[in-house]
């Protein structure tokens, strides 16, 4: 897939650029941008003249900046075409063995992952938070509850959004899914039920169950919660705990408005189900509406999760548990079991991102043009679906007219994209009219992914019947 992109449009995204020396400032700009995505890979340049007259500088600049990203593999030059932009490594330095094995997967455009590329300005909290870590190396580096600046900024997090918080109320993890398995080694045992919306997030219910829990299922609808249906389910069953999305539910796209967080929250307490809410979409609004308190504002017992891998990048491998005081001692001895602590650099890293108050911004603007990018291709090219428009999160959740998901998500794989099918999110099976599409890649990837797609769909449905693949490992 050939791109361009226009001397204005790089003399926007590199305005204030370093100018001492400029060609140095430029190179350093377009690294970032090529490197965070900003700038796609085998993307062509302007050429030396058009981005000299848009940025009002000399050809010289432009000239020894791109010699720079040449030589540091940021770009290449292609005889009588120009310069494109590269990674060292190539595009499998963006990939792991483990998650895409097959042939062909490092071509293809990979959807099956709901996490997005990092936003502008990670590369810089990770320089200044080198200058900071100097000062931890004199100690032995573990940090059992987290880097206590690191807590206090995620209390006060919490505080901006109306719920007191102290930071011995935190503890800082390497992921929410590790949060939620330190949650799990905590407060259940083999046997306990534990309440989980269908769909949900695949990784939290394998994570329960490995603790022995018995599921609960409780359905999301198309419209969302019926929290009538929760009552009963609640009354019924009695479960321990109850693993919940209210935040752009993971993969519908739902948000739980402040009434029905109070009535789900009273529905919990008749049966002494204690919370347990994943925040990791939490702060993704993308439409600029303001949010509802958190669900701990409604339950005071509630054990809340946090992550950076949405709101900032995956590959801080960070995540938190909010949670009432009396049950940091026993999270305490449940995460000592299975590890000590979170990476120091990183939690710097994270504590720089969190003072920053341009970088969330900046990313739910992306984002939000990403989601228009995607919902669009797919009304368009796919106007037999039918999906809720999201107005926040990383996904669109699908509805195809017939049992079709896993069938479509084998072909569409041969069509170069890979997109998880409904099952995969199934608490208990069921959900194959169903696919998961994130709008977590550039708008141009999108629009093609959605064409492939629609061209797998057509196939699909003049031969529906067909061996499926097994499941892939889901991460997001």
């Amino acid at each position: 897939m050939s791109r361009t992109i226009s001397a204005t449009r790089v003399a926007t995204l590199v305005d204030g650029f370093d100018r001492s020396p400029a060609y140095a400032g430029l190179a350093d700009a377009l690294t970032l941008l090529i490197g965070d995505g900003r700038i796609g890979l085998g993307t062509r340049l302007p050429s030396e003249r058009e981005l000299t007259e848009a940025l009002g500088v000399s050809r010289t600049t432009v000239t020894r900046a791109y010699a720079a990203l040449r030589e540091t593999g940021y770009a290449e030059a292609r005889q009588g075409a120009g310069t494109f932009t590269r990674v060292p490594g190539g595009r499998t330095r963006a990939h792991d063995r483990a998650l895409l094995p097959r042939p062909g997967d490092s071509d293809a455009i990979d959807l099956n992952c709901a996490a997005p590329s990092a936003p502008p300005g990670l590369a810089q909290a990770y320089a200044a938070a080198a200058g900071d870590l100097p000062a931890y190396l004199g100690g032995h580096g573990y940090f059992p509850a987290g880097l206590p600046e690191l807590q206090a900024a995620i209390a006060a997090s919490y505080a901006e959004r109306g719920l007191p918080t102290s930071p011995d109320q935190i503890m800082v993890t390497p992921g929410a899914l590790t949060a939620g398995a330190i949650v799990a080694q905590a407060f259940t045992s083999p046997g306990d039920r534990v309440l989980v919306e269908s769909p949900t997030y695949p990784n939290a219910t394998d994570a329960l169950r490995h603790a022995g829990a018995r599921l609960v299922p409780s359905a999301v609808d198309p419209e969302g919660w019926d929290l009538d249906a929760v009552a009963a389910t609640l009354r019924q069953t009695s479960p321990k705990l109850a693993y919940l999305i209210p935040d752009f539910q993971n993969p519908t796209g739902h948000l739980m408005t402040d009434a029905q967080r109070e009535e789900y929250a009273g529905h919990l307490r008749r049966t002494r189900t204690v919370p347990v809410v994943d925040e990791a979409h939490q702060s993704l609004a993308l439409d600029g509406q303001q949010m509802p308190r958190p669900f701990a504002a409604f339950a005071p017992d509630t054990i809340t999760i946090g992550s950076s891998s949405k709101s900032h990048w995956g590959g801080l491998r960070l995540g938190w548990i909010r949670a009432p005081r009396e049950r940091m001692e026993r999270l305490t001895q449940a995460r000592v079991s299975l590890d000590l602590g979170a990476p120091v650099f990183e939690q710097l890293v994270l504590t720089h991102l969190l003072a920053d108050d341009s970088i969330l911004p900046a990313n739910r603007l992306r984002l939000r043009e990403q989601r228009d990018a995607l919902a669009t291709a797919v009304a368009e090219l796919l106007p037999e679906w039918t999906f809720h428009l999201p107005t926040g999160g990383l996904a669109l959740w699908c509805r195809l007219p017939g049992t079709y998901g896993t069938a479509l998500v084998t072909e569409a794989e041969r069509h170069g994209v890979i997109i998880a099918p409904g099952p995969v999110f199934a608490a208990e099976g069921g959900l194959d009219s169903y696919v998961r599409i994130p709008w977590t890649r550039p708008a141009d990837e999108l629009t093609e992914a959605a064409r492939r797609v629609a061209e797998a769909w057509g196939v699909v449905r003049s031969r529906p019947t067909g061996p499926a693949r097994a499941s892939r490992v889901m991460v997001a």
